[in-house]
């Protein structure tokens, strides 16, 4: 694989800390305030939970008979579920605020879960966090790779109904389809821990718009809130990477891979920092190392796809998207480029199919709404002419 500007960033975040690990270090110890301008926002995690006059209002008014007839945690779970009431959709274009992704009814996992966690938290309900063991979800912006995990939360009773003879069993609510939560395995997390994996995805977020100072302001917010979360480690050692302070986005991989030896975000990243340091028997050491822990990297076989698109060798290019589909088939990219290759290869059927599933796995409405118009004009053409060069 083409190791240039390969960053490996979390983006919803994945707990992968051991009992035997040694102490977090002081985030003094690896942060640089003083190479970074001040932010262009405001970088802080006390308003996440935040609950707005509008969230208070739909609990008071919009809802409120049936948390009186059903009780506070029945009610609410009922009007998560029901899209007639709450209609949530996914939407990872940016990680939101609890009192935002109501406002927008709309999130990511996270930002679901914090606004549950602040509707549950003004209804005195107990909150559980959870994070979820599950294979991580790769997407990509430009030139950076991000890993998404999953988070969850269970609601449990107020302590003033302990007392009260209504069913108050433990509840998960989760925003992935019922047939994909049911055999997850999952640890819980403190809340600071949900507020740093804010913070940390805000800053890839900065990352990928190219601001600079506000990814290293919000990877800073990420440490200082949560000391032990490594993910917000690697996200500042990238921003470093892009800062071209490439000595200390060394010292910042280096640490978590102390903590986490097979961690591969870190590894890719120390590698990329060790070739642009021109160290190039490190970067062998830490590519060797990864490859024993990572047969085949995230977007392997895309990549070699991409690279048969380009000199018009379609079949080939089809074949190489196939393979990555069969491994990662969330990823709308992907699907788009299958039936893209299907397209040029005369396959209007199976163009269609994957056009279909490339919307269908769309993350943002943005993306959704191009491929919908992508798919109504394929629809409306002739099928394209097969016996055009293929390259194969």
């Amino acid at each position: 694989m083409r190791i240039l500007s390969f960053f490996l960033l979390p983006v919803a975040a994945l707990l992968s800390a051991c009992a035997s690990a040694p102490p977090p270090p002081q985030p003094g110890s690896l942060l640089a305030d003083h190479l970074f301008a001040a932010p262009s926002e405001r970088v802080s995690t006390d308003e996440v939970l935040k609950v707005s006059d509008a969230m208070r209002q739909y609990l008071a008014v919009d809802i409120a008979d049936q948390i009186r007839t059903k009780g506070p945690q029945a009610g609410l779970v009922d009007a998560l579920y029901r899209r007639a009431q709450l209609k949530l959709e996914y939407d990872a274009a940016t990680t939101k605020t609890a009192a935002e992704a109501f406002d927008a009814r709309s999130g990511n996992c996270l930002s679901l879960v914090l606004m549950t966690a602040a509707l549950a938290h003004e209804l005195k309900l107990s909150v559980v966090y959870q994070s979820a063991y599950m294979e991580e979800a790769w997407s990509r912006s430009g030139n950076l790779l991000f890993a998404s995990g999953h988070v969850n939360i269970t609601l449990g009773r107020r302590m003033l109904d302990a007392g009260t003879m209504r069913d108050y069993s433990p509840w998960t609510i989760d925003f992935l389809p019922a047939d994909e939560i049911r055999t997850l395995r999952v640890r819980d997390i403190d809340e600071n821990t949900v507020l740093a994996m804010y913070a940390n995805n805000r800053a890839a977020e900065a990352l990928a718009r190219g601001r600079l100072d506000d990814a290293y302001a919000w990877a800073a917010e990420a440490l200082r809130k949560d000391p032990s979360f490594m993910n917000s480690y690697n996200t500042l050692g990238v921003v470093y990477m892009r800062h071209q302070d490439l000595a200390r986005a060394e010292r910042t991989f280096a640490y978590v891979l102390e903590r986490e030896p097979k961690n591969t975000r870190a590894l890719a990243n120390i590698a990329e920092t060790y070739t642009r340091l021109e160290r190039a028997e490190d970067a062998a050491a830490a590519r060797t190392r990864l490859a024993a822990i990572e047969a085949v990297p995230p977007f392997h076989f895309f990549n070699l796809g991409l690279d048969a698109a380009r000199q018009s060798d379609w079949r080939t290019a089809r074949d190489f998207f196939a393979r990555e589909v069969a491994r990662a088939d969330y990823n709308h990219e992907f699907h788009f480029w299958l039936g893209l290759a299907d397209w040029q290869l005369g396959d209007v059927k199976q163009a269609s199919k994957h056009l279909q599933l490339a919307m269908d796995n769309s993350t943002t409405r943005g993306q959704h709404d191009l491929y919908a118009a992508k798919l109504a004009w394929l629809q409306s053409r002739q099928k394209p002419d097969a016996s055009r060069p293929t390259g194969s």
